[in-house]
């Protein structure tokens, strides 16, 4: 798609067909929105700090390939779209269809993820660095409208302003001028000040419309309205829990807000539970960690429909690590082996742990899902969960740097995973198992980035959509479908794309657990990109949708349904 612009007119843009002011509005809008909770109403902006948006940004013409950040002059020799920075901090327009979108497919697929990984000539490290990126696709009567913007974290604001970064990121911590600059910024570490606030890893609707925005700091929960993508403010719990940091991934229902709290001084985890329509986290119970200097890290956990399973991977938090100016291999954690590894199963409404047991070492990032397996008179004796497992292998963490994914010869250097089964016994035995859920051939040996059918949260389930990989490769590349009862998998793919998580929806109504279409944005290897939809049963393509430009990789989304 070609692009035309007047040089000096910076702060236009221009494309066929794109931009659509006038389109009818197509999402809910959460602004005013008032919630009623027992005797008075409740206005959900009354619980977030209005502090952190900024005024409403420009549209700016796309850049010339001169200046846009990680691409050469030479045409043949440039960084794959999905690792280079975004090129400009927000647009909105119609997307031409391809295909036919099914007419129930009603609401807004809302993406968070990096997308940005630079400050001026400074070029970050990882992957998990660059500043948040919101991309929209809102979907009605078969149309499609996108947009994407910047969130404005006061990370990212500061780091616009000053040129430089200013919090502590994934990776990268900020420059101090002098050794007492130094101390003082390792103070401020303490009390959480120099800790970013750059959600940039998911996003969730909770149960009373408010969408907000996470990382793994609890100062990096932003509120943001989904139809504007304006950054509103921050989400402040009104609890007196404390703590630096929390579950990336919490579970969210329409019923609830579920999440893990680290603590890093005793080692263990808080299990807390959060009402919609509140900011305030209630204690369900306390797990104390079974071995290592620190607790495991916790991307993730999965629950079941009665219980909370804590996972303690080997691979654990090092504050160390955190007080370091320059990142180690592991960055802020370590591996510990000799620690070994647990699962801890707890109950959600009394908060007793009902089973701790020793499984072999895994890492983790994402778990898939978990249910309760029962016997033959419906007692249940076991919990079964499941995850993209690494094959207990640390290298992925470091696979993720950008000097790594931007630099793909050809070579298979993506590191193995599995679909990852636990099974933890009821019965007061000391060890459960982890084995393969299916043979990992049939997705690559390539797993991560997952989602399933919301409706079989905690359940019973046979089908999950997940990052497969095709090799060779350095990074997953393929959209997967997973069939647990049959164990086998389907895989859509295109060389050189790198299409981000697999999304589901089920359809209004649906009686088959695949009965709905699965969402992803793919970023091509020509520097294009489109959005994508799958049918969830048969996995094939029903519709795409070009980007005026491609768009880079994201991470973790969440649907909003039309109201």
């Amino acid at each position: 798609m070609a692009f035309t612009f007047s040089p000096s007119i910076r702060n236009s843009i221009s494309w066929p067909t794109m931009l659509v002011p006038d389109m009818p509005d197509i999402n809910i809008s959460l602004r005013n929105k008032g919630i009623y909770k027992g005797k008075r109403n409740i206005n959900l902006r009354d619980l977030t700090k209005a502090n952190v948006a900024s005024p409403s940004l420009p549209l700016i013409a796309p850049p010339t390939p001169e200046e846009r950040p990680g691409i050469t002059h030479d045409c043949h020799h440039h960084h794959h779209v999905a690792w280079t920075s975004i090129p400009q901090e927000r647009w909105e327009g119609e997307l031409q269809v391809q295909g036919q979108i099914p007419l129930w497919l009603e609401g807004t697929y809302l993406r968070n993820g990096p997308g940005m990984w630079h400050i001026g000539d400074y070029n970050f490290r990882h992957l998990f660095d660059g500043y948040a990126t919101l991309v929209r696709l809102g979907f009605r009567n078969g149309r499609l409208v996108a947009g994407h913007r910047q969130i404005e974290s006061e990370a990212y604001r500061a780091a616009k302003k000053n040129k430089k970064i200013c919090y502590r990121e994934f990776s990268e911590v900020p420059k101090a001028a002098n050794f007492l600059a130094y101390v003082g910024e390792l103070a401020s570490l303490f009390s959480g000040a120099s800790l970013t606030d750059n959600a940039n890893t998911g996003v969730v609707k909770l149960g009373d419309g408010r969408v907000v925005c996470l990382t793994e700091t609890q100062k990096g929960s932003i509120v943001i309205d989904p139809e504007t993508l304006e950054t509103v403010g921050k989400f402040e719990y009104s609890d007196s829990l404390g703590g630096l940091i929390h579950s990336a991934h919490p579970i969210v229902t329409d019923e609830e807000f579920l999440t893990l709290l680290p603590d890093l001084v005793r080692a263990g985890y808080l299990v807390v539970r959060m009402e919609p329509g509140t900011n305030e986290r209630r204690v369900i119970g306390r797990v104390n960690c079974r071995g290592g200097p620190a607790p495991g890290w916790v991307h993730s956990f999965p629950v079941t429909q009665h219980y909370v399973v804590v996972p303690e991977m080997p691979l654990r938090y090092c504050a160390q690590n955190l007080l370091k100016a320059e990142p180690t291999p592991l960055y802020k954690f370590e591996w510990h082996p000799e620690s070994r590894a647990f699962m801890h199963v707890m109950c959600k409404t009394s908060g007793k742990i009902v089973a701790s047991v020793e499984v072999p070492l895994f890492v983790t990032f994402h778990f898939i899902n978990a249910y309760e397996e029962q016997d033959e008179d419906g007692r249940v004796t076991a919990i079964i969960a499941d995850c993209c497992e690494h094959n207990s292998d640390t290298t992925i963490l470091d696979r993720l740097r950008l000097q790594n994914l931007r630099s793909f010869n050809g070579e298979d250097v993506l590191p193995d995973a599995r679909v990852g089964r636990f099974r933890i016994p009821l019965d007061g035995s000391p060890y459960g198992t982890l084995d393969a859920a299916l043979e990992p051939n049939e997705h690559g040996r390539g797993m991560d980035m997952c989602s399933i059918n919301p409706n079989y949260l905690g359940k019973k389930y046979r089908y999950a959509y997940a990052c497969g990989a095709q090799r060779p490769c350095n990074f997953p590349n393929t959209l997967t479908k997973l069939d647990f009862e049959l164990k086998k998998a389907k895989n859509w793919h295109e060389e050189g794309a790198v299409p981000s998580e697999p999304f589901f929806v089920a359809r209004p109504g649906a009686t088959e657990e695949d009965d709905g279409v699965v969402i992803s944005i793919v970023s091509e290897k020509n520097g294009e990109g489109f959005a994508l939809v799958l049918d969830g049963s048969t996995f094939e393509e029903i519709a795409r949708a070009k980007f005026p430009y491609g768009l880079p990789y994201g991470l973790h989304g969440c649907w909003v349904p039309k109201e």
